[in-house]
């Protein structure tokens, strides 16, 4: 499957106007659902835990629907087939799979975002459009994944380093300029060029739709964001 989003499914009218349905009112559930709201998007969680579902429905961050979502019959209560994206993200990466599966075969347009514990099996890009790695920047890089992709991590180093690969959006501060005409935060080291033939130097141009390797510390990481994808 291609990780890119068609915007002319479900009920979204663009990039800004998207309707994601996620399995999944844990932390990085919720942390990916505040983002995605703030960007102006139409969430719906889908939680198992009823205690949880009460706390969520009282803070009014979406929709909220109590149950399994790799149970069809849940699932179906959310509406994939009126959603851009459906996007699992428990803590149990046999139940991501299902939920993403389920949602396919009830909405074959829908895009599907799956969180993976680990070093994720190889074929699993072969079944969802996206993966997700939930150390530190997970929230973050699901709600870019969800939104249409550009945030990818590689590794996670040690302590509270990451490495991940960011593409430049159009509406990034930093898009277009130099390295040296941007102040970007302690903490942050871009490692390659787009080309991936060389490090990173006061000279690198930030193009935008080019990806580069960063290394990022977790306190500067949003921030990070923020100046490379808008």
């Amino acid at each position: 499957m291609t990780p890119t989003l068609d915007t002319d499914t479900g009920t979204g009218t663009g990039a800004q106007d998207l309707r994601v349905i996620i399995a999944g009112g844990g932390e990085m559930g919720v942390r990916t659902t505040e983002l995605l709201t703030d960007r102006g998007h139409d969430v719906v969680i889908v939680e198992a835990d009823a205690d949880r579902c009460r706390d969520l429905t009282d803070a009014y961050l979406a929709t909220i629907i109590e149950g399994d979502a790799a149970r069809p019959e849940t699932l179906r209560q959310a509406q994939p087939g009126r959603s851009d994206v459906v996007a699992a993200l428990t803590d149990d990466e046999t139940t991501n799979f299902a939920v993403c599966m389920a949602a396919q075969r009830m909405a074959p347009q829908v895009r599907t975002v799956m969180r993976v514990g680990g070093t994720p099996d190889e074929l699993y890009e072969e079944y969802v459009d996206g993966l997700v790695f939930p150390e530190r920047l997970g929230a973050r890089a699901a709600t870019n994944e969800i939104a249409g992709g550009g945030v990818r991590t590689i590794e996670d180093v040690a302590g509270d380093v990451e490495i991940v690969e960011i593409e430049i959006t159009p509406d990034a501060p930093v898009a277009g300029k130099r390295l040296d005409e941007v102040r970007l935060p302690r903490g942050t080291l871009i490692i390659v060029d787009y080309q991936g033939n060389r490090l990173g130097g006061p000279d690198t141009v930030l193009e935008v739709g080019h990806r580069y390797v960063v290394a990022v510390e977790s306190d500067v990481a949003d921030e990070v964001m923020n100046l490379m994808r808008g």
